[in-house]
């Protein structure tokens, strides 16, 4: 072996090159952003859970037991179930919230599209139209509901003298057991349709117009363009909006609660009331947290079908 060979270092004692002080200094700020995102994002998490998982966690657990605040829990294991299922209140809260849903896919389902189909074919005046639709979803909930309870008053409210203006015969609207459901769908459609009709309106303007234009060139009119290009264009959102609003509606609670109060004859007490009134006015924390066990159970179904849904597409894209 000859002397060069002899001063050639070996692999191991190469020494290590230092990382340039650039790239060292790139990837400390990164990891110092990714902290800082994990931090917020920490933050929001801890709300979440704080707010939403807790109490519904709690809620599942309360369902089981004797709750009365001041005393310690006493588990009961189904008792509560058993008692909320035999109320003779129980079936007419959720009849009522069925009702209550099917009116409003059929009213304030429709409504909604018919309107952005509308505002989708002006030519003029569509921000101002635009703005008078979403206007309802600005105002509060609460007032909205008291504005409607005034206007539905028989005596001197104002849909009763219209009614007597133009000589028709009035109602008893929110005060009549077969008119008081009906009068809350018109309220919880009208408060609400503004969100529905710009999310239809950026459907339909998502549309390719050369459909409509080879529709017309064969000779299609304007309902035979609607049902065989507008619907099948827009069904996803048709269909993802449905679900959305069958949770939302199942869950009415503002409008029987400041309008009718439940009544009258328990014609409007639907399930997130009576939930209200076994927690708040029975005292009953154990009976509040069943049904809304049973009602979390019934959502979770529709639930988990729009996310099925939505994944499917989102897939499909």
């Amino acid at each position: 072996m000859t002397k060069t060979a002899e001063r050639q270092p070996t692999a191991a004692a190469v020494p290590s090159v230092p990382a340039p002080p650039a790239a060292e200094g790139r990837r400390r700020h990164r990891l110092i952003d990714q902290a800082r995102a994990y931090a917020f994002l920490l933050g929001g998490l801890l709300c979440f859970a704080l707010f939403s998982w807790y109490p519904a966690i709690r809620a599942v657990v309360i369902a089981f037991q004797k709750y009365t605040p001041g005393s310690p829990p006493q588990w009961v294991g189904t008792a509560n179930f058993t008692r909320v299922l035999h109320d003779p209140e129980f079936s007419a809260a959720w009849r009522n919230t069925f009702y209550f849903t099917l009116l409003a896919l059929l009213i304030g389902f429709a409504v909604p599209f018919l309107l952005a189909l509308v505002l989708n074919e002006l030519r003029h005046a569509k921000a101002f139209f635009r703005v008078v639709v979403y206007l309802p979803v600005m105002i509060p909930p609460v007032v909205s509901a008291l504005l409607w309870k005034w206007f539905y008053d028989p005596g001197a409210g104002l849909a009763n003298e219209a009614l007597r203006f133009a000589h028709l015969p009035t109602s008893n609207w929110s005060n009549g057991t077969d008119t008081a459901l009906v009068s809350l769908v018109i309220v919880a459609t009208w408060a609400n349709m503004g969100g529905t009709v710009l999310i239809y309106l950026a459907a339909l303007q998502s549309i390719p117009g050369e459909l409509y234009e080879a529709a017309e060139l064969d000779g299609a009119g304007l309902l035979q363009r609607i049902r065989h290009v507008t619907i099948p264009q827009t069904r996803f959102v048709i269909l993802m909006l449905m679900l959305l609003q069958i949770i939302a509606t199942m869950q009415v609670f503002t409008e029987p609660f400041v309008i009718t109060g439940g009544g009258p004859e328990s014609a409007t007490v639907t399930v997130l009331y009576l939930i209200y009134k076994y927690a708040f006015l029975y005292n009953d924390f154990g009976g509040a947290c069943a049904l809304s066990v049973m009602l979390l159970l019934l959502l979770g179904v529709f639930s988990a079908v729009y996310l099925r849904l939505t994944r499917n597409e989102g897939d499909t894209a």
